[in-house]
C-alpha cells in the first residue's frame, strides 16, 4: 500500500505546534510517511517571533520517511495556506492526510486513514475521512466506523477526485439563499452550517471548512468516522484563528485504539445522536435571536 502524504500547516504556536509533532512521531506509520509543513508568513510585526520560533522547530523535525518544509514568502491566511497547500500535494499524490497545528492524535491515526482511503477509494458516498469523532450515544448499537452528514476540519483525508469537485467560490450560492430544501438539506450536518456558510459569503469569517462541508452536501457524500475520536483539539484556548476558549469538544483518547474499516451504512439512531449534540442548544437560539432584535 502507498502511504498517503501528511500536510501540516502552522503559524504561530510553538507549543501547540511541538505537540501535535509529537503525537504524530508516534504513530505506528510514521517513519514511513512522507511530511510536508506548511509555514505560513507573518501578518505583522506581532507574531513575527512566535513564527520564527516555530520555523526554527520545524526545521529540525525528524521521526518521517522525508520532511519537506515550506516557508511561506507572504502572509496568506489559514483558508488561502489550505486550499493552496492542499491542492499543490493532493493533485500530485492523489491522496492525502490534513493536519493543523493544534491536533494530538493516537497512534493509529494515521494506520486508520490509510486504511480508509484504500478501502473507500471507489465508493463515492464517502466524500472525506475524519479522525475527530463528534460525541454521540455510545449505547447506539455500532461498528467500529460510521457515516455522518457533516465534515470534520481536525485532522482528516481525502482524495483528489473528491477535493477537485469543491467550488471554494460558491457559485451557486444565490440559488442556495432562496431554497430551503437545499439549506435544509444542508443543516443535516449540524444545523448552524447555513448561517456559517452566510457568514462566509458576508465576509464575516474566513473558513475553509464550511465550504469543505457544503461540497459533501452538494455531492450528496458523507464523511466516515471513528467510533472513538482519535484526534483531540488543544487549540480552544483562545490561541487560534477562529476557536476560543472552551472545553465543549474535548476528547479522552484511547491510545489503544484502532478501529476496523469495513463497508457500512448510513445509521439513522448515529445521525440523530451526532445532531443532538451539534445542534444548537434552545439557550443559544433565543440568544441569537435577542442580537437580531436589538441591532
Amino acid at each position: 500500500m502507498t502511504l498517503a502524504p501528511i500536510v501540516l500547516f502552522v503559524y504561530n504556536r510553538p507549543w501547540h505546534t511541538k505537540q501535535t509533532v509529537e503525537s504524530l512521531q508516534k504513530n505506528e506509520l510514521a517513519k514511513e510517511s512522507e511530511l510536508f509543513i506548511y509555514s505560513d508568513e507573518a501578518k505583522n510585526n506581532d507574531v513575527r517571533n512566535s513564527v520564527d520560533e516555530v520555523r526554527r522547530y520545524i526545521d529540525r523535525i525528524d521521526g518521517f520517511k522525508n520532511v519537506t518544509v515550506i516557508k511561506r514568502e507572504k502572509n496568506f491566511g489559514l483558508a488561502n495556506s489550505i486550499i493552496d497547500g492542499v491542492t499543490q500535494t493532493v493533485n500530485e499524490y492523489g491522496k492525502i492526510i490534513v493536519l493543523e497545528d493544534d491536533l494530538i492524535t493516537s497512534p493509529y491515526f494515521l494506520k486508520f486513514m490509510n486504511d480508509a482511503l484504500v478501502f473507500y477509494k471507489s465508493d463515492e458516498r464517502v466524500f472525506s475521512i475524519s479522525g475527530y469523532t463528534y460525541t454521540y450515544d455510545t449505547n447506539i448499537e455500532h461498528d467500529d466506523v460510521f457515516l455522518f452528514y457533516g465534515a470534520s476540519s481536525w485532522g482528516w483525508s481525502t482524495w483528489v477526485e473528491r477535493w477537485n469537485k469543491i467550488d471554494f467560490e460558491v457559485k451557486d450560492y444565490s440559488e442556495l439563499l432562496t431554497n430551503k430544501t437545499k439549506q435544509n438539506k444542508f443543516n443535516r450536518g449540524g444545523d448552524f452550517l447555513f448561517d456559517m456558510l452566510k457568514a462566509q459569503m458576508k465576509g464575516q469569517v474566513d473558513s475553509w471548512a464550511i465550504r469543505f462541508s457544503y461540497s459533501h452536501s452538494k455531492n450528496n457524500a458523507l464523511c466516515l468516522f471513528p467510533s472513538k475520536s482519535m484526534v483531540h483539539n488543544i487549540g480552544h484556548d483562545n490561541s487560534g484563528t477562529h476557536c476560543g476558549r472552551s472545553a465543549r469538544w474535548d476528547v479522552n483518547l484511547d491510545m489503544n485504539y484502532s478501529p476496523k474499516v469495513k463497508n457500512i451504512i448510513l445509521n439513522d439512531e448515529i445521525v440523530s445522536s451526532v445532531q443532538k449534540g451539534l445542534n444548537k442548544t434552545y439557550l443559544e437560539k433565543i440568544k441569537r435571536l435577542i442580537r437580531k432584535i436589538i441591532k
